[in-house]
């Protein structure tokens, strides 16, 4: 497939709000393309260059990719700027420069959906004093063969926000109508593999590839996730239920096959040379083949420290052994996903516990089955004392779902509701931090699309809002005025006293009285809160 083809396609999704509508325009192309091609085209539609599981990364913030476009349309970069905070978004302001330069430039040689890809995983291989530089010369390749509609979606694949509403679940439900495979079989392949390309093309040659599908060491899976819940509806619900402590740490997944070992954080970026304490914890505490769930804390005088902290030995590229010595961490495991070459994910809670007994020696966090809110209450004062932030509640025979929030696992803590957001804005700041942001636009997502939902401007120290601009100043797209907008990669977690319907926010609801908690960097933005789940929030208050 040309990637002018694609972009044509890209363009009319764009211009499609109905999620039917898009589901039968992506399914009715899919078939048509080739084994190459269609993981590719699955990907790119995201807005997404690699499987999620991959290591792999483009490395390319807005200034390369407008340092790129300059040299192509012959301008300078501070004039591409302008035009991205005139026309309000750089793929259109790409699109609008590529079409004043002169046409006998473009189309040196015709771009294709493999090409376009292999030039992005030479970017991604890319690295050594020189790695900007010859990530520069790549990017100007591209972009010089592209005309001005190939040129908008270039840019916006190079900064992973296509903007054209395409999520996890539209693809899904059109690989199966695409194929004529079971949409629940699509879904399982994907929390098994973590890659909806590679899964698209198994969907091609029939169900029972997807049938056969297994988790595999080293090649990471997202992690299941929780809501908001109580221990008397919980149990008043599900009977029977799994209590373990909700700590205050990172989650981890930790692979091991014979004498090769790995860690892999919450966004599935491999932490194993920073964590290398955890990991010979770890190794000590198993001899089997295994991928482990878990969470890292750490600990002064056996009790908890606050999560800054462990996020300070995750971030540590250098220096690692000493800030072992500053920062002690202990892993917990709460379970297991794979265990000496059997996929584990289908199986309910309490067998996988029975496995990951047998498994793991040491380290596993405690665990309480009961039916009795009383005995479930003790559990959870006994997690407070410890100086942890509360507990877990799961079903005792629910599957692990990867990348999925559901009623299966709640999480109850006696905090004010906190929600995860992703950072899509700021306002520069006055006085004293003029030279910092002093407030944040804050979003949810919304069937792919990320939608705002408030404004942060309360809870911050001086030091926080100058780690938040270190963060964040890499990735400003555009600027109007005192405001900026950002290239969405950075989640905040804000504390709020209640949600109200609100229409000055395309949310439809609002944040009253919301405050910075801190930077969850350890989180990517799939994983921030849906539009859906604010609505059952809101229908949870008591006054709504």
């Amino acid at each position: 497939m040309l990637f002018r083809e694609f972009s044509a396609i890209c363009e009319q999704l764009e211009g499609i709000r109905g999620r039917l509508e898009m589901i039968d325009l992506i399914s009715r192309r899919l078939p048509a393309l080739s084994d190459e091609e269609l993981p590719v085209f699955v990907r790119f539609i995201m807005g997404r260059i690699f499987p999620d599981w991959s290591p792999e990364k483009l490395g390319i913030g807005p200034n390369l990719l407008y340092e790129g476009v300059a040299y192509v349309v012959g301008t300078k970069k501070e004039t591409v700027i302008e035009t991205i905070n005139r026309v309000g978004e750089a793929g259109f302001a790409v699109e609008q420069l590529l079409a004043g330069k002169e046409q006998t430039s473009f189309f040196s040689e015709e771009l294709d959906l493999v090409t376009v890809y292999s030039e992005f995983e030479k970017i991604a291989g890319t690295g050594g004093k020189k790695s900007q530089r010859e990530k520069l010369l790549v990017v100007r390749k591209l972009l010089a063969n592209a005309d001005p509609l190939e040129g908008r979606y270039l840019a916006r694949i190079m900064l992973e926000d296509l903007r054209i509403g395409v999520g996890d679940g539209t693809i899904r439900e059109a690989v199966a109508r695409a194929f004529g495979v079971s949409p629940a079989l699509v879904e399982h392949a994907v929390q098994a593999l973590n890659d909806l390309g590679y899964v698209a093309r198994l969907a091609k040659t029939g169900e029972a590839a997807l049938k056969d599908v297994h988790i595999s060491p080293f090649h990471p899976v997202k992690m299941m996730l929780a809501q908001q819940g109580s221990i008397v509806s919980a149990i008043g619900e599900l009977g029977i239920v799994t209590a373990e402590y909700k700590y205050d740490g990172s989650r981890f997944q930790f692979h091991r096959t014979g004498s090769r070992s790995a860690l892999y954080s919450r966004k599935l970026e491999d932490v194993t040379n920073a964590l290398p304490d955890v990991l010979a914890i770890l190794n000590e505490s198993t001899s089997h083949d295994v991928i482990l769930d878990g969470e890292v804390i750490a600990i002064k005088d056996n009790r908890p420290l606050p999560f800054q902290e462990v996020l300070r030995r995750f971030r540590r590229k250098h220096d690692i052994s000493k800030m072992q010595e500053e920062v002690i961490l202990v892993p917990n495991v709460f379970d297991i996903l794979y265990l000496d070459g059997e996929t584990l994910i289908d199986l309910p809670l309490s067998e996988r516990r029975k496995r990951l007994e047998t498994a793991v020696i040491r380290h596993v966090a405690p665990q309480l089955v009961s039916d009795d809110p009383a005995a479930v209450t003790d559990f959870y004062h006994a997690a407070l004392d410890a100086g942890h932030e509360g507990i877990m509640i799961k079903a005792t025979e629910s599957p692990y779902t990867p990348g999925m929030r559901g009623k299966n696992w709640l999480k109850v803590k006696p905090e004010v509701d906190t929600i995860d957001l992703a950072v899509v804005g700021a306002e520069w700041g006055e006085g004293k931090r003029a030279h910092y942001f002093g407030s944040f636009i804050l979003a949810c997502q919304d069937n792919g699309e990320l939608v705002t939902l408030s404004k942060v401007a309360t809870g911050f120290s001086d030091e926080q809002l100058a780690e938040a601009y270190d963060l964040l100043h890499d990735q400003i797209v555009s600027q109007s005025g005192k405001e900026v907008r950002f290239d969405p990669e950075l989640v905040f977690e804000v504390g709020y006293s209640e949600l109200q319907v609100s229409s000055n926010y395309p949310a439809g609801f609002a944040l009253r009285f919301p405050r910075f908690v801190r930077i969850r960097d350890d989180k990517d933005i799939t994983e921030i809160e849906t539009v859906s789940s604010i609505r059952e929030r809101y229908q949870r208050q008591p006054n709504s």
